[in-house]
């Protein structure tokens, strides 16, 4: 229970001080935000590999760690297009894949050397950096599919309720009509994400269905 508490608390402080940083600093925020989204991209990239279980008292799920990573993902993502629009949305999306890229191609690089016999971690090293051709290309695909879904996704629930949202007199932070486009494009990115990573990184090694269900 405390762990969900500090990962509810921790995806609501990164908001708040993501809307704060919009407001005060317009000109330096789309960079914060995507520099965000790059770390979030980056420590999922890396966790995606262990599988671990969820104990919810009636029933235990497994599923790759990197599912705590991606509502603040998907959050970061709404905010940029949210605030930035659309065709700006894309441009981060681009970026973050770059990034996602160049991170491969270094610690593949660097794997590339033999160890120094001084080195006495080269085990730890191989089983957390050890590239898996499968598990890169999954996320790459999935990232790239389900990144430019979501924010089509919003961006339409936007334009559709725009009129209704405008005319809600109370904050945009309780407005129903932000939280239902952001909530529904990451419901269809976060489901779909789940499904084309899964069946491409762990279909005929371990059972899917538990890992997508979970």
């Amino acid at each position: 229970m405390l762990f969900w508490i500090c990962w509810i608390f921790s995806l609501t402080l990164v908001t708040l001080m993501s809307v704060h940083g919009i407001r005060k600093y317009p000109e330096y925020a789309f960079s914060v935000l995507v520099g965000f989204y790059i770390i979030y991209l980056a420590t999922a990239q890396i966790v995606a590999a262990r599988i671990v279980e969820f104990d919810l008292g009636i029933i235990v799920l497994a599923a790759p760690a990197s599912v705590l990573i991606y509502p603040f993902i998907a959050q970061v993502i709404d905010m940029i297009n949210e605030v930035y629009g659309v065709t700006m949305t894309h441009v981060a999306i681009f970026i973050a894949f770059v990034t996602q890229v160049l991170w491969v191609l270094f610690v593949a690089m660097v794997n590339a050397f033999p160890a120094s016999q001084y080195f006495l971690y080269e085990a730890a090293w191989q089983d957390i950096f050890s590239l898996s051709i499968r598990i890169t290309i999954a996320s790459w695909i999935s990232f790239l599919i389900c990144s430019n879904i979501d924010a089509l996704v919003f961006d339409r629930l936007k334009k559709h309720f725009l009129s209704r949202e405008r005319v809600f007199p109370g904050s945009t932070l309780i407005n129903p009509w932000v939280w239902l486009r952001s909530s529904a494009s990451d419901a269809v990115s976060l489901t779909l994400d789940s499904v084309i990573f899964v069946v491409i990184a762990f279909l005929g090694v371990m059972p899917v269905i538990p890992l997508m269900i979970g």
